[in-house]
């Protein structure tokens, strides 16, 4: 397995100062933004798109610093109800598709998106229950919105031999693994999903039983390391469908914080070791978004903790049951 670093808390940084930060931390990857909500500070796709000279830069740049780019980045809505701001996530997507394609690159990681309610509306809408009746109209046409756009997708991503990795996030339509698991059933192989623990605790999921649910399903193309804890005497009044901002710490339920301090070492060899046996051998991408700490201490941090979780070799005979 590889240890990788999403990088938009490096956006201080030149591409070359964070590829030489990346390898003075012992990293062997990283995830580029290359659009949408993580910007495209290190990579910027008109830069690189169908532009040999500086594709070799960033190679001879990555070859210099013994890195690799596990996937590009572009975390936006494509089937947002404005036509304008959809057209733009489905721009920033294709060509992240492309550009992956020309650099060699196996995975663009990028959300859902989420669909109005119905064809009249003009914002975006989360169903997160099927009462009363009309929300569950909503749910059936929105999922008709999605298959239609992934379908397609899909099949623009395998012209290119791209997976595409959907991270599972709230506000967006596929928000955990059972709708993950539907829209790559209903779209297509290359349809999977970039596996981020940290939405999926505040819900309650059971981490390691969402990678063997989607691990069966061979539906996991790319893993961000990134950690969540919930703050029980909050949640024990409100619950967890939090909407306090994010810098208001005290007073929400839960908060992304850097990995190790939401759940400990051993919790995390666990996430190692289930990804193994479901077949990923792929990178763990850091995602910092902690808080409560800078992103140089809360990266160094996690780069810590996960070097010793890592198994850095592939698996050898079991000549014990010989």
């Amino acid at each position: 397995m590889q240890l990788g670093v999403h990088t938009p808390p490096l956006a201080d940084e030149s591409l070359e100062g964070a590829l030489s930060y990346l390898d003075e931390q012992g990293v062997d990857a990283l995830e580029p933004g290359v659009g949408g909500h993580p910007g495209q500070d290190h990579l910027p796709r008109a830069e690189y798109l169908d532009n040999e000279d500086t594709q070799e830069e960033l190679q001879g740049l990555l070859d210099e610093y013994g890195l690799e780019i596990s996937a590009l980045a572009t975390h936006n809505n494509p089937l947002h109800p404005d036509e304008a701001r959809s057209a733009k996530a489905d721009t920033e997507l294709r060509e992240a598709i492309e550009l992956a394609d020309q650099l060699g690159v196996g995975a663009v990681t990028c959300f859902s998106g989420l669909p109005a309610g119905g064809p009249d509306d003009e914002v975006p809408n989360w169903i997160t229950a099927p009462w009363p009746p009309e929300h569950d109209e909503a749910l059936s046409y929105q999922w008709d919105v999605a298959v239609d756009y992934w379908a397609d997708l899909a099949d623009y991503a395998d012209e290119h031999d791209v997976d595409v990795a959907i991270e599972m996030h709230p506000n967006m339509l596929v928000y955990e693994p059972h709708g993950m698991a539907r829209l790559r059933k209903e779209t297509g192989e290359r349809i999977g999903t970039n596996f981020d623990p940290s939405h999926l605790y505040w819900q309650g999921i059971t981490i390691t039983d969402a990678i063997r649910y989607l691990g069966k399903r061979d539906a996991i193309h790319h893993v961000h390391a990134k950690d969540t804890k919930i703050y029980d005497a909050q949640a024990r009044e409100k619950g967890v469908l939090d909407t306090t901002t994010y810098d208001d710490e005290p007073n929400r339920s839960w908060l992304f914080r850097s990995v190790g301090y939401g759940h400990g070492e051993a919790h995390w060899k666990d996430i190692v070791s289930t990804l193994r046996m479901v077949g990923y051998d792929g990178t763990l991408s850091i995602e910092h978004e902690d808080s409560l700490t800078s992103s140089r201490e809360g990266l160094e941090k996690a780069i810590d903790l996960l070097q010793r979780t890592l198994f850095e070799t592939e698996p050898g005979e079991a000549y014990w049951a010989e």
